[in-house]
């Protein structure tokens, strides 16, 4: 049984899947053991708590070495990807821990972990809908076509530099979100807002105002990542 989308797609679709049902199941059993429900416990040796990120690092390390040594193919391709999925999500749903080097899961700091695993889970959903955004087209010219890329890469980072990371990656595979990204008002703390908006500037105003509006983002972290504790 093998699905027709191609061994690239495939391997993406298996990966992708498995990142997000392994994203889902850990956050339910630590939620668990957070509210003292369930079979579940933390895992520690000795001492130590054993954090998830280090299977998760494990599996990276060891998917990766497959497939570069062993180049796998068919459904053996399928569960290597499979593998990296699992290993990509336990260590991204800690992501906010090996950012700040403290155990931040619970803190407010600790949604960069969420932030992380929908921006990746949303660009590997986009990589199965779009096709290879660098192949030209027939008939395309060459200028237009180098053209077109530097624009797109050009309005990639300004997305980027306005704080809008998830559009400015995203952009690279569907121009749109590039051309959105950079329209759109830069983030409070953003490199852009430094540089560009001054201390008394319209813009500065209207972007803190936004910022401070971001009510439906705060709901949906809330959901999935649990409430912060309070210090």
């Amino acid at each position: 049984m093998h699905l027709h989308l191609g061994s690239g797609r495939t391997a993406l679709l298996f990966m992708l899947v498995a990142f997000v049902v392994t994203f889902t199941v850990t956050r339910l059993i630590v939620r668990l053991i957070r509210s003292g429900r369930g079979p579940f416990g933390n895992v520690a040796v000795g001492e130590v708590h054993v954090h998830h990120l280090v299977p998760g690092i494990f599996l990276l390390l060891v998917s990766g070495v497959i497939e570069f040594l062993a180049v796998p193919h068919g459904l053996f391709r399928d569960c290597v990807a499979a593998a990296f999925g699992v290993g990509a999500a336990l260590t991204l749903d800690e992501f906010a821990l090996w950012l700040h080097l403290s155990d931040v899961y619970w803190a407010a700091e600790g949604r960069k972990s969420v932030d992380a695993v929908v921006g990746v889970a949303a660009l590997g959903g986009i990589g199965l809908l779009v096709s290879n955004p660098f192949a030209r087209q027939p008939g395309e010219g060459t200028w237009f076509f180098f053209t077109f890329i530097l624009l797109n890469c050009l309005l990639s980072v300004v997305s980027a530099l306005k704080g809008r990371i998830f559009l400015g990656v995203a952009g690279v595979l569907l121009p749109f979100f590039a051309l959105w990204g950079a329209v759109r008002l830069g983030y409070p703390g953003s490199p852009w807002f430094r540089r560009f908006y001054g201390e008394d500037s319209a813009k500065r105003a209207r972007a803190e105002r936004r910022a401070s509006r971001r009510r439906l983002s705060e709901r949906f972290k809330a959901l999935v990542g649990g409430l912060p504790e309070r210090r």
